[in-house]
């Protein structure tokens, strides 16, 4: 394995190639994302509702619980509830 400066080129080029082709299944992979919102979106769903409860989804139930009753309080102090 040849070394430049301290640096184990052979090592250092296969992180680099592993990385490139996680990048490229990522890109892949969110152009799949972005298809199924597509379909969803054109039988009617709303892509942007879809959206917050996929993110809502990952959270634990008592996180989930908390934010929701922030968000509520916030809303009544706003009055945009009541």
């Amino acid at each position: 394995m040849a070394e430049v400066g301290g640096i184990a080129a052979e090592r250092l080029r296969s992180f680099i190639e592993r990385i490139e082709r996680l990048e490229e299944e990522k890109a892949a992979l969110a152009a799949d994302v972005r298809e199924v919102y597509a379909e969803a979106k054109s039988t009617g769903f709303d892509v942007k509702t879809m959206r917050q409860v996929i993110r809502l989804r990952k959270l634990d139930r008592d996180d989930r619980h908390a934010q929701e009753h922030l968000l509520d309080l916030y809303k009544l102090a706003l009055g945009l509830e009541g």
